[in-house]
């Protein structure tokens, strides 16, 4: 298959999908090194800088890796999935269980680590859902989540916020179909809020056993609410 000029615009990514395609073609199998970066630039008509950019997208996908000294080689021919397709595709139950491990820890941690600042936002946010008790299941969940979301941002660890970040679209529809489908809101519209204040005053009381707890009792009812609905 040959490789051929490319066009002007985007080089990275056409000389990326150029790569991508000789190795899917199997050009260059597993365990073999692919040429030098002069060669490739020259095949496809661009510089060494655009193909190293190339080659780093290939690598990020898991498709080749630079071994220094080497070069570069071929290490699988089907891009490994990312963190969030991997969510996307994931039972809620499955994601919801991990979130459980992260979350818990980090309520633990917002006890110890908390600002002032921290507090008055866990206020704001117990507030916002208390008042989004009288919306729509949706609006409801994304007062619930973005409440869930301070505590871990109270842990000041800035992978475990990202972790939980990641997991907020893969929970977000779930939950909402549980408020639905087990109708939990048609007697208490503010579903939960007495187990969320008390989780909100173990964080700025600096109680880390309580507000891991309760946290853990919390979201261990959840999940027996979205294991029920499989």
């Amino acid at each position: 298959m040959p490789l051929g000029p490319l066009k002007p615009s985007p080089l990275v990514e056409q000389a990326a999908e150029h790569l991508r395609g000789r190795i899917a073609a199997g050009d260059w199998p597993v365990g073999s090194r692919l040429p030098a970066e002069t060669a490739l630039a020259a095949s496809l008509g661009v510089g060494r800088s655009t193909v190293r950019e190339a080659l780093r997208s290939l690598a990020g996908a898991g498709l080749v890796q630079a071994r220094q000294g080497a070069g570069v080689f071929v290490i699988a021919i089907e891009p490994s999935e990312d963190w969030a397709a991997a969510l996307r595709r994931a039972a809620v139950t499955d994601v919801y269980e991990v979130r459980m491990v992260v979350e818990v820890e980090a309520a633990r941690m917002a006890a110890h680590r908390r600002t002032d600042e921290d507090v008055t936002a866990l206020t704001e946010a117990l507030a916002g859902r208390r008042g989004a008790a009288d919306a729509g299941d949706a609006a409801f969940v994304d007062a619930d989540i973005a409440l869930h979301a301070v505590v871990v941002a109270a842990a000041h660890n800035p992978v475990l916020t990202a972790l939980f970040t990641e997991f907020v679209p893969a929970l977000r529809q779930g939950l909402i179909d549980m408020l639905e489908l087990l109708d939990l809101r048609s007697a208490d519209p503010n579903h939960g809020d007495e187990g969320h204040a008390l989780l909100v005053e173990a964080v700025a009381r600096g109680d880390a056993d309580t507000a891991g707890r309760t946290l853990r009792e919390e979201l261990e009812q959840t999940l027996a609410r979205l294991t029920s609905m499989r």
